[in-house]
């Protein structure tokens, strides 16, 4: 077991994020929004305007799409770095984005606020508890009804079971800076059983553009609280 404890660990993942964040190379990656992400967002636009979040928004490439879809929008993250560059984003397109600095575990908004929440390779840079704690405050902000969308890493994942197993499924590879800090990974049943208070719409194990890089995309409505 590390000397450092997993929320430890993962309250210094904002540093290595802050650093990217500063850099013109480390933001080029992270300025299009997902196709998964852009569907939803189109396809939610057509029923009206909605309240969302955008929950670890980095340089806020989907907040900057609700916000062009028309949705009243909020941004969080732990790195401010990230949070000036959404900033200054929204500003030069005249968009309307709040944005907010603070932990994924400890959401600084009240119950029932937002329509949809969206959080995109985040809330399992954490042990088991750190990623139920997530969960239970998206379900605790989200309406009725409401929608998330959201990914975690799949256990067909080449990293999982790589460097330290520091909780249950939670691994921290500190041979490679960017598994320095905690990674859970779950199979499709710990996934459905972690968001019990979900409907899940769709489910699928999608590779993204490193070899092995498997991740779990979910898009769920929150049944009645």
């Amino acid at each position: 077991m590390s000397e450092m404890n997993s929320l430890e660990q993962t309250d210094t993942a904002h540093l290595e994020w802050q650093k990217r964040w500063q850099t013109e190379e480390g933001r080029a990656d992270w300025l299009v929004a997902e196709p998964d992400v852009a569907a939803l967002v189109e396809q939610m636009a057509k029923d009206g305007p909605k309240t969302a979040l955008d929950l670890g928004c980095g340089v806020g490439r989907h907040a900057l799409a609700f916000a062009r879809a028309g949705f009243k929008t909020h941004a969080l993250d732990l790195a401010d770095a990230g949070l000036a560059e959404l900033s200054a984003s929204a500003k030069a397109e005249g968009l309307d984005v709040e944005t907010h600095l603070g932990p994924m575990n400890a959401l600084p908004f009240d119950d029932n606020s937002f329509d949809y929440v969206l959080s995109f390779n985040v809330i399992y840079h954490g042990d088991p508890d750190i990623v139920r704690q997530c969960i239970s405050e998206i379900v605790r902000v989200l309406k009725p009804g409401g929608i998330y969308q959201g990914t975690m890493l799949s256990k067909r994942n080449v990293n999982c079971g790589k460097g330290r197993e520091i909780a249950p499924d939670t691994w921290v590879n500190d041979s490679d800076d960017d598994k320095a800090h905690p990674h859970f990974y779950c199979n499709s049943s710990e996934l459905v059983a972690l968001y019990g208070d979900f409907e899940l719409r769709s489910l699928e194990d999608k590779l993204h553009k490193k070899p092995g890089s498997w991740h779990w995309h979910l898009i769920a409505d929150l049944t009645a609280k």
